[in-house]
C-alpha cells in the first residue's frame, strides 16, 4: 500500500488512501521535512538515523528542506498542511520547537497538533572559549564575569534559541551577569570566538567538537548530568554544584491522528535503535550523544519544555526587547 508523499526531485505521485489501520510495507516513501539547510544539525541526524530506518520498516526515505524561520515553516507545514496519513514526518527540534510559538505570536502551530515519535539525540550546550584564552576553567570565566558584570561577552546562536536560554539559565545558576552577543547559528559564534572577538561562545557539543580537539577552542564546562565519554576532561555544571542540564535536542514528529499501527512501527522502530550497536558506535563517532525518548514520553518532555521556557521567557521578555 503505497503513502501520500511529496519530493523535491519530483512530483508528488497519487497512491492508495491510508486507512486507519494503515501500515508501512516495502516500497512505501516517507517525506521527512527539515527545517533548516542541508549540511546543519537536523541533516546530521538524518544521515544518522534514516539508513537504519530505512532497512527498519522498509521504506524509502525523503528529505524535503524547508529552511526559514527558525524552522516553523517546516513545522507550520507538518502541523498544518501535510496529510495525516503517516507518509510525512518532520526532524523536529526542542527546544525551538517550542520557544518559536512562545516568543512569537504570529506563529500558530502548537505540539497538540503533532504526534511526536521519538527524540533521538540531544546535542549538549557546552561553553567554550578561544585556545589561547586567559579562562583556563569554567570558575576563571565566572570569576571575570562577577568582576567584571555585563562585560564578559558570551555568543550564542540568536535569540531564542537553544544557546540564548543556556546562557541564562547559566548566569541564573552562577549569579554572574554577561554581555550577550547573538549571532545567526552556532558556526558564526564559534568563529567569532576562535577569532578572539568575544570572550565565550554558548554552542552545542556537535558543532565545536573538532574546534576542541584540534584547540582551537577550549571547552570549559558542558550542560550534561555525567560528563561525555570522548571529552572525559570537560565537567559538567552539575558537578560544579548548578542544575544547568540543557542543549539541543532533536527527533521525528508527524502530524496529529496519523494511524495508530503507523505510529507504533515508527516507534517501535526507534526503540531497537536502543540496543543497535552499530547504529551506537557510528553515533559515538559523530559525536552525538544519544538520547531516545519515544512516544508518549518524548510528548511529556515536550509539554515539561514548553512549561519551562513560557516561566522563563516570561522573565526576560521585557529586557530582551529593550
Amino acid at each position: 500500500m503505497k503513502l501520500l508523499s511529496a519530493s523535491i526531485l519530483a512530483l508528488a505521485v497519487a497512491t492508495a488512501p491510508i486507512t486507519a489501520n494503515a501500515e508501512y510495507s516495502a516500497g512505501d516513501e516517507i517525506t521527512v521535512l527539515q527545517g533548516f539547510k542541508a549540511g546543519g544539525g537536523s541533516d546530521a541526524l538524518a544521515q544518522l538515523t534514516q539508513p537504519f530506518l530505512t532497512k527498519l520498516l522498509g521504506v524509502d526515505m525523503v528529505n524535503q528542506y524547508i529552511p526559514g524561520a527558525a524552522g516553523a515553516i517546516a513545522w507550520t507545514r507538518l502541523a498544518k498542511q501535510s496529510n495525516n496519513d503517516g507518509g510525512t514526518i518532520s526532524i523536529t527540534n526542542t527546544p525551538m520547537l517550542v520557544t518559536n510559538y512562545i516568543m512569537n505570536d504570529a506563529i500558530t502551530y502548537s505540539i497538540d497538533e503533532l504526534t511526536p515519535i521519538a527524540n533521538v539525540v540531544t546535542d549538549p550546550g557546552i561553553i567554550v572559549v578561544p585556545g589561547d584564552s586567559p579562562f583556563k576553567t569554567v570558575e576563571d570565566l565566572f570569576a571575570a564575569a562577577k568582576k567584571s558584570p555585563g562585560r564578559i561577552t558570551v555568543g550564542n546562536s540568536g535569540v531564542g534559541g537553544d544557546d540564548f536560554f543556556s546562557a541564562i539559565l547559566v548566569e541564573n545558576a552562577a549569579g554572574v551577569k554577561f554581555q550577550s552577543v547573538p549571532f545567526q547559528g552556532d558556526g558564526p559564534s564559534a568563529t567569532a570566538a576562535m577569532g578572539g572577538k568575544i570572550d565565550a561562545s554558548f554552542n552545542n557539543l556537535g558543532n565545536v567538537y573538532g574546534f576542541v580537539q584540534s584547540g582551537d577552542l577550549r571547552a570549559l564546562a558542558i550542560f550534561t548530568q555525567e560528563r561525555v565519554d570522548f571529552l572525559p576532561d570537560v565537567p559538567t555544571l552539575v558537578e560544579k554544584g548548578m542544575n544547568v542540564v540543557a542543549g539541543s535536542s532533536r527527533g521525528y514528529s508527524a502530524p496529529a491522528g496519523i494511524p495508530e499501527k503507523a505510529r507504533e512501527q515508527l516507534i517501535a522502530a526507534f526503540e531497537s535503535l536502543k540496543t543497535n550497536e552499530e547504529f551506537k558506535a557510528i553515533a559515538k563517532e559523530r559525536a552525538l550523544v544519544l538520547d531516545i525518548i519515544t512516544g508518549d514520553d518524548y510528548l511529556q518532555m515536550m509539554k515539561n519544555m514548553e512549561t519551562d521556557y513560557m516561566k522563563i521567557w516570561n522573565e526576560i521578555k521585557s529586557d530582551v526587547s529593550k
